[in-house]
């Protein structure tokens, strides 16, 4: 028993040498600490606040004890006391080393003679950087932080009151930070990186998880670590969340002092309800932000729990994105205690709360999850500011000036656009009767007879949105009445047939039935939707008819047909590696128009092998616009939507939640991908079962390092190994489980160019374009300026816009 209580002795004692060790390893070369309107110094913990022996401005004493919350309750007495200033006044700091440094403000609002500190209303900025901006503290004591990097050997903090309002300061200090704390570069949720180097950062949160509370003389950066509790959610009326502890399965290595002291990866909350750690949901935590700017997220992670609950793998999340797919054990090298610190950056959100969370995943039976330590930073913006309200947003502290201000704007406007909004429907209805008169003159030729409104069954359409009206019997000519010997494909909507028109112009033609009102549906949403639209990879529109109840869509002819019959299933040649590789960049550029070419997305929801049609020279065109969706609305992430596509093809997320995004197509044509590929259906019942379905097959042979095993027969022999790698890693990050893990098609475009510049020098089919691509890599989502295009569409689809940078591209692919 001695002996036990010996060594435990001696651990204590090793450390406490071990943690004071850490905590003496940082100090600062500028450590300014002052207590503002204090006339003597003022020791709080371990830390020497200095008299402000600045004889400008008003010092004040509050006549009671200030109260405050029990996390500050040490520094009570730095709010006892505060500088006031009716004037625009600067505390100035001769700065030893530059780089980063902690500015942290004290405000408590208490009342002192004539005096009344919550009626003040101010500005503070630091380095051209604002702090605050018409700040007003009502009650209450609080401790803002912010981290600078200082660029200069003076540093000027500047206070500056509105009209007939003061400022005023409790205690400051201007404290130096490790460069090393805050990285140059972090990459977003978005998989953005994003540069660090000269933003200013406010701390909206530091939390130690644990439910413990740790105070400033505990870590050797003087930072506040607040207990999690209060921001802990729940789910169902319980709270998903164990506290635990165990300092002394905490491994600190190197400088990880320096991001978080011991205390923080000492304590977690780990995912668990009552007694039960296998809960199959999130442990969440609800922080209140302002709207409008990005923010530094840093996780701490240390495995201090029980190894019988499994394997440390989990999923991490902010908001509704996944952030990571974590694999404690693995970051930290199976170093058992060792702490892990994950930085990101949120991107700009347009509410005012960040969910946190951290919950299992779906690939290990029992797994739990744990979180040790939370920050969120706010990151200057633009207009190097920290606390100003973005373009559109109310200010929450906005006076009612402003408010009435933007209200008589907001009218004046919606005044202008309902006199703009009449003068253009005056407009349109003098050019729709002149064009009724001249159609009316048309009607006598015979060929080809338009109306300026007609309907099928309960469904209308303008005319002067979709081009020509062909008569029944001008279809029926070029298609010698629907010859069997002139069908040449068949469909869910109904029969493909080649046409001949009398101008010698080659055509397909689609024939519906009209006894499904499914079929009606999707016969109204692909003209709608070709009609729209006019790009070298989307199939192009050339008319319609509805005449006694017919729904036949025209639309140009593809004289080499599918590119699944190309693939298997039929007698026609084999395509070569390079073609293939041409077609899906091709079709990858028809999906990339769509889901960026407008001002909503369009998202064509049945992408797959038989809706890619092929020119006389093999030039891919998306087509089958029937199942098309509009995209979802700005401040909305999906569309729900009943379940519709192909089967093997279909998004499984969509499939499960009904929510539907462009990244459902990225799916699909991952599926699409492995087709080329592979050159086989996704789905085929007659091999043996391990390879009955495409996407298992291909994973597990991948998984195998048996990539050559996977490629079709007839061109195996072709491909180079660097570009069979940079497609397959293509198309499986297409496949991702998540919808925000999968890439953008212009991402998926652009890795499909670097595979074809990898096979070789010779350009693809697309010439210029396909040169031009290798300069896109940073590129491809900027928007430099909008252009605006109007159709008349009865759908939300009428105003389109594309950035520079796309319309560069659409400008060659334009027919």
């Amino acid at each position: 028993m001695r002996a036990s209580n010996a060594n435990f002795l001696i651990w204590i004692l090793c450390a406490l040498c071990l943690s004071s060790s850490l905590l003496s390893e940082f100090t600062p070369d500028d450590n300014f600490l002052i207590d503002c309107g204090s006339s003597s110094n003022n020791t709080v913990g371990d830390r020497l606040f200095l008299s402000d022996d600045n004889p400008n401005g008003k010092s004040l004493s509050s006549t009671s004890k200030v109260s405050t919350s029990s996390e500050l309750d040490m520094f009570s007495s730095l709010f006892q006391t505060a500088k006031v200033f009716e004037t625009t006044f600067q505390y100035n700091f001769k700065i030893k080393k530059q780089g980063r440094h902690w500015i942290r403000l004290y405000f408590d609002p208490f009342v002192s003679g004539n005096f009344n500190l919550s009626l003040a209303k101010f500005s503070v900025s630091a380095q051209n950087i604002t702090l605050l901006k018409e700040f007003q503290i009502e009650s209450g004591s609080i401790i803002k932080e912010y981290s600078l990097n200082l660029t200069s050997s003076n540093l000027v903090l500047t206070f500056t009151p509105i009209v007939n309002s003061f400022a005023f300061i409790n205690a400051l200090e201007v404290v130096s930070v490790p460069n090393e704390l805050i990285p140059l570069t972090v990459t977003s949720v978005e998989k953005v990186e994003n540069s660090l180097g000269n933003r200013a950062l406010e701390t909206v949160a530091r939390v130690n998880m644990g439910n413990r509370t740790m105070l400033p003389d505990d870590d050797t950066l003087s930072r506040l670590w607040v207990a999690d509790g209060p921001y802990l959610m729940h789910n169902n009326q319980v709270v998903v969340g164990k506290f635990v502890s165990n300092l002394t399965k905490v491994n600190m290595t190197g400088g990880l002092e320096i991001k978080a002291p011991r205390f923080v990866y000492g304590t977690a909350t780990q995912l668990g309800v009552d007694g039960d750690t296998f809960v199959n949901v999130n442990v969440s935590w609800s922080f209140d932000v302002d709207p409008g700017y990005e923010y530094l997220i840093r996780y701490h992670f240390c495995d201090i729990i029980d190894h019988s609950f499994g394997p440390m793998v989990f999923n991490v999340y902010v908001n509704s994105w996944k952030v990571v797919h974590l694999d404690l054990d693995n970051v930290t090298s199976n170093i058992r205690g060792a702490p892990y610190v994950l930085d990101t950056i949120a991107s700009p959100i347009d509410s005012s709360k960040f969910k946190i969370s951290v919950g299992p995943t779906n690939f290990h039976d029992f797994s739990t999850a744990i979180l040790n330590g939370l920050e969120i930073m706010k990151i200057s913006d633009s207009r190097r500011s920290l606390d100003e309200p973005p373009f559109g947003l109310d200010s929450k502290k906005g006076s009612n000036v402003k408010v009435g201000l933007i209200a008589g704007l907001v009218a004046g406007l919606v005044v202008l656009a309902i006199l703009a909004t009449l003068v253009i429907v005056l407009c349109r209805r003098r050019r729709r009767s002149a064009l009724v008169r001249h159609l009316k003159e048309e009607e006598n030729l015979g060929v080809n007879g338009r109306e300026s409104n007609y309907t099928i069954g309960s469904v209308a359409f303008s005319n002067s949105k979709f081009g020509y009206r062909y008569s029944l019997a001008a279809i029926q000519e070029a298609t010698d009445n629907f010859s069997e010997s002139l069908a040449i494909g068949v469909g869910g909507f109904g029969k493909v047939y080649k046409g001949m028109l009398r101008d010698n112009t080659e055509v397909a033609v689609k024939r519906g039935t009209s006894k499904s009102m499914q079929g009606l549906a999707e016969f109204q949403t692909e003209i709608e939707m070709l009609s729209q639209f006019r790009h070298r990879h989307l199939v192009s529109l050339i008319g319609y008819c509805d005449e006694q109840n017919e729904m036949i869509i025209i639309y140009e002819y593809m004289e080499k047909g599918t590119l699944k019959d190309h693939l298997y299933g039929s007698e026609l040649p084999s395509l070569s590696w390079k073609q293939r590789l041409d077609i899906c960049i091709g079709s990858a550029r028809g999906l990339h128009y769509l889901h960026t070419g407008s001002t909503k997305a369009i998202i064509h929801r049945d992408v797959k092998t038989a809706n890619i049609l092929l020119d006389q020279n093999y030039m891919a065109k998306v087509a089958d616009f029937g199942l098309s969706k509009i995209g979802p609305e700005f401040d909305k992430t999906h569309v729900s939507t009943a379940v519709k596509g192909s089967f093997g093809y279909l998004d499984p997320e969509y499939l499960t939640m009904q929510q539907l995004t462009e990244k459902s197509d990225v799916y699909s044509f991952g599926v699409v991908m492995f087709e080329v590929l592979c050159g086989r259906p996704v789905i085929d019942p007659s091999l043996p079962r391990e390879k009955v379905n495409l996407i298992e097959w291909v994973m597990r042979r991948k998984d195998k390092d048996q990539l050559e095993a996977i490629v079709d027969a007839r061109i195996v022999e072709q491909i180079k190994l660097e570009s069979l790698k940079k497609y397959v890693e293509t198309a499986e990050k297409c496949l991702a489980e998540c919808g925000m893990d999968r890439p953008t098609m212009g991402n998926v475009l652009w890795n499909l160019e670097c595979a074809l510049q990898l096979q070789g020098d010779e350009k693809s089919r697309h010439g210029k374009e396909s040169s031009s691509q290798a300069d896109l890599s940073n590129h491809w989502e900027a928007s430099v300026s909008t252009t605006q295009f109007s159709t008349g569409s009865a759908v939300d689809i009428a105003s389109m816009s594309m950035s520079k940078v796309f319309a560069q591209m659409v400008r060659e692919d334009m027919r």
